[in-house]
């Protein structure tokens, strides 16, 4: 077990430590609520078409008997796929989500585990400077961004 107390490693009870138990997490998590919003609407949207089309085979099937089985086949066809579209896309809304939660969660872990070589290095007197990214696009370091 590890005291928290003796060792130099960060703790998740300190201020400003990024860790999964804060409230990091919370503000990870929140620019993807509307997505998730019209994923859900995307699903409702596509709950109500194939409720629509139950409704309208039913009256179509008492209105006009057998002489609407083709046109409603043909209107079956156009909603089911509609609504299966629908779906796909809010699936991939939400697959979206997931990914972008796993992108996040990666770059933070491999940012505290490069403070966290950072503070060992430290401690065994190992003199390390941080490399900082250019922040202009055309520096004088060679490195060019598009």
């Amino acid at each position: 077990m590890i005291d928290r107390a003796t060792t130099r490693l960060p703790g998740a009870d300190r201020p400003g430590h990024p860790s999964f138990e804060g409230g990091l997490v919370a503000d990870l998590l929140e620019p993807h609520a509307s997505l998730r919003y019209v994923a859900r609407l995307f699903k409702a949207l596509a709950v109500l078409l194939l409720m629509l089309l139950v409704a309208e085979t039913v009256l179509g099937m008492i209105q006009q008997g057998q002489q609407a089985v083709p046109v409603l086949l043909v209107e079956a066809t156009r909603l089911i796929v509609f609504a299966g579209v629908l779906w796909g896309v809010a699936d991939m809304a939400l697959m979206l989500i997931e990914s972008n939660h796993d992108l996040r969660a990666t770059r933070l872990m491999v940012w505290q585990l490069s403070a966290l070589m950072k503070m060992r290095m430290d401690h065994e007197g190992i003199a390390v400077d941080l490399v900082q990214p250019p922040l202009e696009p055309r520096d004088p370091s060679g490195i060019r961004e598009d």
